[in-house]
């Protein structure tokens, strides 16, 4: 998100528990000032290959309550922001899908660093694809860590998410799909979606 108005506007009508604002210059969606309306809800920091320094600058601009590690971050990069801010860690782990054995490989190297992680579609490029990556792979995720599901989710696929399940799903991650134009999102079409995955089942 960036917008001031349409930050208000998804807050009032849509009341998602997290919202986005990411950092990384490479970025359509960079936010380089502060909106002069913040959401109540969590904000979190969206970062690639920050530097520490950069990650405090935003804590303080922003108010961040989470922090989006995106890039190649290490271990121990991810457990110095958290000893350092004490704010909640999301780490992102690309999902390669000839490979199921290496994203749950990579996961392993943060248990007990990150609170959540968010898994999004393999691609070339830093940044989302707006596709989508075959859910079923997650079945091979056995770690104690939840997560966040990412990647091209958008209307649609409202009975896809209500059908699938496993232990550790905490999440959706809802971004390119719902977009009006870069980091300007459908409030209406966000809304509509929402409460379609939150209704109950048809009997």
């Amino acid at each position: 998100m960036r917008e001031t108005e349409n930050i208000r506007a998804v807050e009032e009508n849509v009341r998602p528990n997290m919202m986005g604002f990411i950092f990384w210059e490479g970025s359509k969606r960079c936010v380089t000032s502060v909106p002069t309306y913040l959401p109540q809800c969590t904000r979190v920091g969206v970062f690639v290959n920050p530097t520490e320094e950069l990650v405090l600058q935003k804590i303080t601009d922003f108010g961040l309550n989470a922090i989006q590690l995106h890039g190649e971050e290490s271990p121990d990069f991810c457990r110095r922001i958290k000893e350092i801010t004490n704010l909640t860690i999301i780490k992102a782990i690309s999902i390669d899908q000839t490979n199921s054995s290496l994203f749950t490989l990579r996961s392993s190297l943060y248990e007990g660093i990150s609170d959540y992680f968010i898994f999004d579609t393999k691609c070339k490029n830093i940044g989302g694809s707006g596709e989508q990556f075959k859910w079923d792979i997650l079945q091979f995720y056995k770690g104690n860590i939840p997560f966040l599901l990412a990647g091209g989710i958008g209307p649609g696929d409202e009975e896809k998410i209500r059908q699938w399940h496993h232990p550790k799903w905490a999440g959706i991650d809802l971004n390119s799909k719902f977009e009006l134009a870069p980091a300007y999102k459908d409030t209406n079409a966000l809304a509509d979606f929402i409460k379609k995955i939150k209704s109950q089942p048809q009997e």
